[in-house]
């Protein structure tokens, strides 16, 4: 395992109760972090204890809640060096995207939240001359496809946030990327695979081989643990010179 000269560095990672936000807990544990999780589920603190980390329960959609959990990481760990911004969804129906309550909803989790708690975050790293923002875009950050409405304008409007935060930051020492991953092993993709199956009344096979991967130059899915490993390779300091940019790890799915 390469340590990538992260040790005592406090990365906070949102959204890690599964998925991209475990990985990257155990990854960033290795590398010799203090972990620092957030979740709307509980069991954000079950990664907690496995990687010896600290677990504060939040919604992030909520601007009062933002603001409590940085005060309360400030508090309790000195500030964050890493922030990395993973929050998503475990499901999303393609059909529920044009409802206005969805559409703000996943505006509000995936791009404003990341927004906040760069807000609430960034002054510390500038006062310290040290900084990573990591932010989880999408293939679709870069890309378009139907039907997803909602998540390709979270995912594209995230990179450009990332662009301009790497921009206003990097004279202090600070750099912001984005990691745009294309279809991955997670529950989110796991869901999206058993949903069109059903409702084309084709085997999930064919929907993961013909489908999903069919566009990709390598015939599987990304792994979150290859996820995790770019991530920490980013706030390290052998990436020191890399920031503003949409890195696509995505089997080349996006290279047609």
């Amino acid at each position: 395992m390469t340590n990538y000269g992260l040790d005592d560095r406090v990365v906070l990672i949102t959204g890690a109760a599964g998925g991209f936000g475990r990985a990257m807990a155990r990854i960033f544990s290795d590398c010799g972090c203090r972990v620092v999780l957030t979740d709307l589920r509980d069991e954000g603190g079950e990664v907690a204890r496995e990687v010896e980390g600290a677990f504060y329960r939040a919604d992030i959609s909520d601007a009062a809640e933002v603001r409590d959990l940085c005060r309360r990481i400030i508090e309790d760990e000195g500030g964050v060096d890493v922030l990395v911004n993973n929050a998503g969804f475990q499901n999303i129906d393609p059909v529920d995207e044009f409802d206005e309550d969805v559409w703000s909803k996943m505006i509000e989790v995936m791009l404003t939240a990341p927004f906040r708690l760069t807000k609430h975050l960034l002054p510390g790293m500038k006062e310290r001359g040290w900084g990573r923002i990591v932010n989880m875009s999408s293939i679709h950050g870069l890309i378009a496809s139907p039907y997803k409405s909602a998540y390709i304008a979270a995912k594209h409007g995230l990179i450009g946030l990332t662009r301009t935060v790497a921009l206003e930051a990097g004279e202090y020492g600070v750099t912001a990327n984005a990691i745009c991953p294309g279809y991955s092993r997670t529950p989110l993709v796991e869901n999206q695979i058993a949903d069109q199956a059903r409702t084309m009344g084709i085997p999930a096979e064919e929907v993961l081989g013909t489908i999903m991967l069919g566009p990709a130059a390598v015939k599987r899915l990304v792994e979150p643990e290859e996820i995790a490993q770019l991530a920490a390779f980013l706030a390290s300091d052998r990436a020191g010179a890399i920031t503003g940019v949409a890195y696509a790890i995505d089997a080349g799915w996006t290279a047609r």
